[in-house]
């Protein structure tokens, strides 16, 4: 298999009228929506070249899943984008693909130009429907399995997002080995919680099409009205959530389970976050025949590299590991000398290795060597790695914990943020000389030089950021602290917000 798309044609083989997506709204089966799919891409394919980006500005729903596959029948790559973004995140966005085009639909379209953009907006519903069977044949014969699949924009510390780039053998790699771990087949009801800009939904839409199942849409506006949450997934008997940690929490910090308990689950597994203990074991108390699963990994890896399956013995311990690698990923943990650790406690970089490994940033070279490197370890041949930044250990069983970041990223609201992304947003605005950033008890900390007042500061960054990096507290200084080297003393910024924080 060297395409995704042959995961959709077999299941469609297999069994056309099983519903293989559904929303609020409407459900397609496995047959229709490999029909309409070779539609939109018979169409995409005259606006597009092969191997080049295909930005989606769509809610998620049937119809854009259609979209999506369409994309790829077409021989591109997708980027969905956030309809939260404002302008210049867009813009950014769209600069670092090289592309002045978007795919939307009419009521997405009258918000883009409101937006005054300067983009053509390709109206997908205006698509002609033909199918173009021999354009299809041509472009699938071209392809090779190393061809981007989809790119999604990441937090950049120069204040650009980055684009990370992940190929059909990635996913495919992963996808096989995830469905089978975890006995995903087409019994399986998956409940998509994640954003498609955002890794984890790649594991509910391509676990589902591997194996034959269906995926239940839920609306974003669902994560804030518990009640209409667990109805929907009692009423479309959901079996498996894979879902960012802040979202499960909805559930048991408001106490949803008091109200109804979705007992089709039998999995549940998490990321993105520290899960907090207290939190899963309230799911446990309700649910104590779910199997649970903690999974690691960042976008540039293909979603996940490592899980582990909650037990017993966790729940007691109250540290969860993020265990072990999945089969064909191998990590790495570096010291600060680039020397393998392989004693227990013993703190470094988590490094990957595998197939499941990106093709790197788009147009970000500099950045791309930085990170995704030569193997240390390994100077016979050609073996790149990528440098999550994460900082891990193991225990005595060879089970690896994750302990914080190397640098300044930081894991908020299920996203990964570069703190200096802020910093760059924050310091452009008239009235601010300097900024720095803290990220402490999982708020945003914004601490600045300037005459800027913080309704200002924070409707000036609106503009640039998307919602879930904007600053939780602004705190004016005279004069930043300084350590000996002359660097900005983050300690005593630190200090000087647990004294003030009052």
């Amino acid at each position: 298999m060297k395409n995704v798309l042959e995961y959709l044609e077999r299941s469609a083989a297999r069994d056309p009228d099983k519903v293989a997506f559904a929303d609020v709204n409407e459900e397609i089966t496995y047959a229709q929506l490999l029909q309409r799919a070779k539609e939109i891409g018979s169409a995409l394919a005259k606006q597009f070249p092969v191997r080049t980006p295909i930005p989606i500005y769509r809610e998620k729903s049937v119809d854009t899943i259609c979209l999506v596959f369409g994309a790829v029948y077409a021989g591109c790559y997708y980027v969905m984008l956030d309809l939260r973004h404002p302008k210049a995140r867009i813009e950014q966005i769209l600069a670092t693909l090289e592309t002045d085009v978007v795919v939307t639909d009419a009521r997405q379209a009258s918000r883009l130009s409101r937006m005054e953009l300067d983009v053509t907006l390709l109206d997908v519903e205006e698509l002609d429907a033909a199918v173009d069977e021999g354009w299809l044949a041509q472009i699938r014969a071209a392809h090779l399995d190393i061809d981007p699949l989809y790119g999604i924009f990441t937090s950049g510390s120069t204040g650009k997002p980055k684009g990370v780039l992940i190929a059909h053998r990635s996913v495919i790699d992963f996808i096989d080995v995830f469905t089978e771990t975890f006995a995903i087949d087409e019994q399986a009801v998956i409940g998509n919680q994640a954003p498609w800009d955002f890794d984890v939904s790649v594991k509910d839409i391509y676990s589902t099409i591997c194996s034959g199942a269906t995926m239940q849409i839920i609306p974003k506006a669902y994560f804030s009205m518990p009640t209409k949450l667990l109805d929907f997934l009692c009423e479309r008997e959901v079996t498996t959530l894979i879902w960012a940690v802040s979202a499960l929490c909805i559930l048991s910090t408001l106490k949803g389970f008091d109200y109804r308990v979705p007992t089709h689950l039998k999995k549940v597994m998490f990321s993105g976050e520290i899960m907090p203990m207290k939190q899963l074991q309230i799911w446990h108390s309700v649910l104590p025949e779910v199997t649970y699963v903690n999974l690691y990994g960042p976008t540039e890896i293909t979603c996940n590299c490592t899980y582990h399956i909650v037990c017993e013995q966790d729940l007691q311990r109250g540290m969860l590991p993020i265990g072990r690698p999945f089969p064909n990923e191998r990590i790495l943990l570096l010291d600060e000398d680039d020397r393998e650790i392989v004693e227990p406690d013993v703190k470094g970089e988590i490094c990957v290795s595998g197939t499941a490994v990106g093709l790197g940033y788009l147009n970000n070279q500099e950045q791309s060597d930085r990170v995704f490197v030569q193997n240390p370890l390994n100077s016979c041949w050609q073996e790149r790695i990528y440098r999550t930044g994460d900082i891990g250990y193991l225990d005595e069983e060879g089970l690896l914990f994750f302990s914080g970041r190397r640098d300044f990223q930081i894991k908020h609201m299920g996203h990964r943020i570069e703190l200096s992304d802020i910093e760059c947003a924050l310091t452009a605005i008239d009235g601010v000389a300097r900024s720095c950033c803290l990220y402490e008890q999982e708020h945003i900390l914004a601490f600045y030089e300037g005459e800027g007042e913080r309704r200002e500061l924070l409707r000036e960054l609106k503009k640039t950021l998307p919602a879930f990096m904007l600053p939780d507290q602004f705190l004016q200084m005279e004069r930043f602290p300084l350590t000996k080297n002359g660097k900005v003393d983050r300690a005593a910024l630190k200090e000087y917000w647990e004294v003030n924080k009052g």
